[in-house]
């Protein structure tokens, strides 16, 4: 059985009333791996409640039992939060892939392209810390409002991005792959954000997509994420 964790931000932990990537891709993996195939982990299950400022609501849009909604993703939290995190994660809820999708909030308040991707080695060692032979899907900074309208931040997104891809081209072994995601090449902040940054429900199936399909064409995981069959919403 495989057994993922998602790491990332507010994109990935979502907030009250949404259903987040998150379920999305538990349901391609469902429908591709079988139910009993896989199982999803991490220490956290919460959503980003706006109203309290913390990660209080378990109100998913999708109330099923049989969603798991386990993860290891905060909102306002980045590569910077994480690294020091993610040995104690998996040494408390063990994975064989990391689902990741980090570095907009690293370079909005904290730390520089250079500086993130020095935070990206660092999660790295520290995961395969707790497992050596742990597998990584890496998703870069995608499309987001304020690079779209500051032309400075946006030089220093396509730079951390550029550093990501060396990071994993650099670090990938055998033992423990690495695998860079492509950004899904349709993603359109006007029609799938709420805010120029957070994924709406087509937003949720497009990142969703990028790491299936990563996985599927990489790594024979799954299969080609099929999102178009089903309704969004």
């Amino acid at each position: 059985m495989l057994r993922f964790m998602f790491v990332g931000d507010s994109m990935t932990i979502g907030s009250a009333g949404e259903h987040t990537w998150r379920h999305r891709m538990w349901q391609h993996l469902r429908d591709t791996l079988g139910a009993g195939e896989f199982a999803v982990v991490g220490p956290r299950s919460a959503l980003y409640d706006k109203a309290a400022g913390e990660p209080l609501s378990h109100d998913y849009a999708d109330a099923s039992p049989d969603f798991p909604r386990h993860h290891l993703a905060g909102w306002g939290e980045g590569w910077l939060h994480m690294a020091p995190r993610i040995a104690d994660a998996l040494a408390r809820d063990p994975a064989d892939v990391l689902l990741i999708s980090l570095g907009l909030i690293d370079l909005g308040f904290y730390t520089n392209a250079e500086q993130t991707a020095g935070n990206v080695r660092e999660f790295i060692t520290r995961a395969r810390s707790a497992n050596p032979a742990i597998r990584m899907v890496l998703l870069p900074v995608i499309p987001n409002i304020r690079a779209a309208s500051d032309a400075p931040f946006a030089a220093e997104v396509a730079r951390f991005n550029e550093l990501l891809a060396k990071t994993v081209a650099d670090l990938d072994t055998g033992r423990s792959p690495l695998l860079l995601a492509s950004p899904p090449p349709s993603y359109d902040i006007a029609l799938d954000t709420y805010d120029g940054t957070h994924p709406n429900a087509s937003g949720e199936h497009k990142l969703a997509g990028a790491f299936a399909d990563a996985m599927a064409q990489a790594w024979g995981i799954g299969g080609p994420y099929a999102a178009l069959m089903r309704p969004i919403g």
